[in-house]
This record gives C-alpha cells, structure tokens and sequence, in this order.
C-alpha cells in the first residue's frame, strides 16, 4: 500500500518593500559606519628635515602623515639606517604588537631572521610581511638601507626578548 505523501505548503514570498527595506538599513548601518571612521588626504613631499629620531637609536623615521589620515589606524613611515651596523647594538630579538605590519626596501639592503627561520637578505624591491607578534632579529643591514614600513594599528608597542 503507498504512502500518502504530506502536502508541502509553499513558501510564503516577504513582500518586495520589507525585503528593500532590510537591504536599505544594511546599507544605511554600513555607511555610518563607513562615516565615523572617516579619513582625510595624506600627502607628504621629500624633505631632509623631516627625518627624527625614533625607535631604534641607529636609525631615523619620517612619518609619512598616514596615522592622522586614518585617525590612528594605519602608520606609514620611511625608515633610514643612520649608524654602520653593529650586531652588539641592533641584533636584538623582538615583536611588535601590531594587526598587520608589511616592509618594502626603498634602498640598500636589509636582513632579518623572522622566527628562528635564519637570516633573509631582502634588497632594494624587496618587500614582506610580519605576522602579529613574530619575533624577529635584524642581523644586517646596508648604509645606505631606507625602508617603507606600513603598520596597523598607528600606535603599538615593541617588546624586547631575551637573546
């Protein structure tokens, strides 16, 4: 004997203006959002003065004025080497409590160990990315090394490890 089959009842349709209508708050949540995080126009022209000291005594940063654009969510710096390298001083391991960090080598040379892999000579076209947290030691560097260094957030801290 066959079963009888139970009637399936079809799928009422949401009218098409309740459907707009979530689409449109989506939408409209989805700007707003987009409005408070609102950025400006960051440009910034050569200039030797521009160069300060910063995190590293061997070295010297210009801001690229991308942290006030963003409202602290991006920095953008050019990164020079000012001393001739010197493992006792630079080769110091360390990671940065940042989201997102990615160098590119603007000049010269540089090298680093990231993570125990050994060291990586990365030259002039060179770029990479830094994991959150990654410990990494610089174990060399060119002269005349300048790099482009974009990191998120803005503000982070550097923590120094034990050798």
């Amino acid at each position: 004997m066959a079963k009888a089959r139970k009637k399936v009842q079809p799928r009422k349709k949401t009218p098409a203006r309740k459907r707009g209508t979530r689409r449109a708050k989506a939408r409209a949540r989805a700007s707003a959002s987009r409005a408070a995080a609102k950025q400006a126009v960051a440009i910034s022209h050569y200039d030797e003065k521009d160069f300060d000291a910063g995190l590293r005594a061997y070295s010297a940063y210009r801001d690229l004025g991308v942290a006030g654009a963003t409202n602290g969510k991006v920095r953008a710096h050019v990164i020079r080497m000012t001393k001739p390298f010197d493992g006792g001083e630079v080769a110091v391991p360390h990671y940065h409590d940042v989201e997102f960090q990615m160098v590119y080598v603007l000049k010269g040379w540089f090298e680093t160990d990231l993570d125990g892999r050994g060291p990586v000579r990365m030259q002039a076209g060179s770029s990479w990315t830094q994991p959150p947290k990654i410990r990494h030691t610089v174990t060399g560097y060119s002269d005349d090394c300048e790099l482009l260094e974009i990191i998120l957030p803005a503000d982070f801290d550097t923590v120094t490890l034990p050798k």
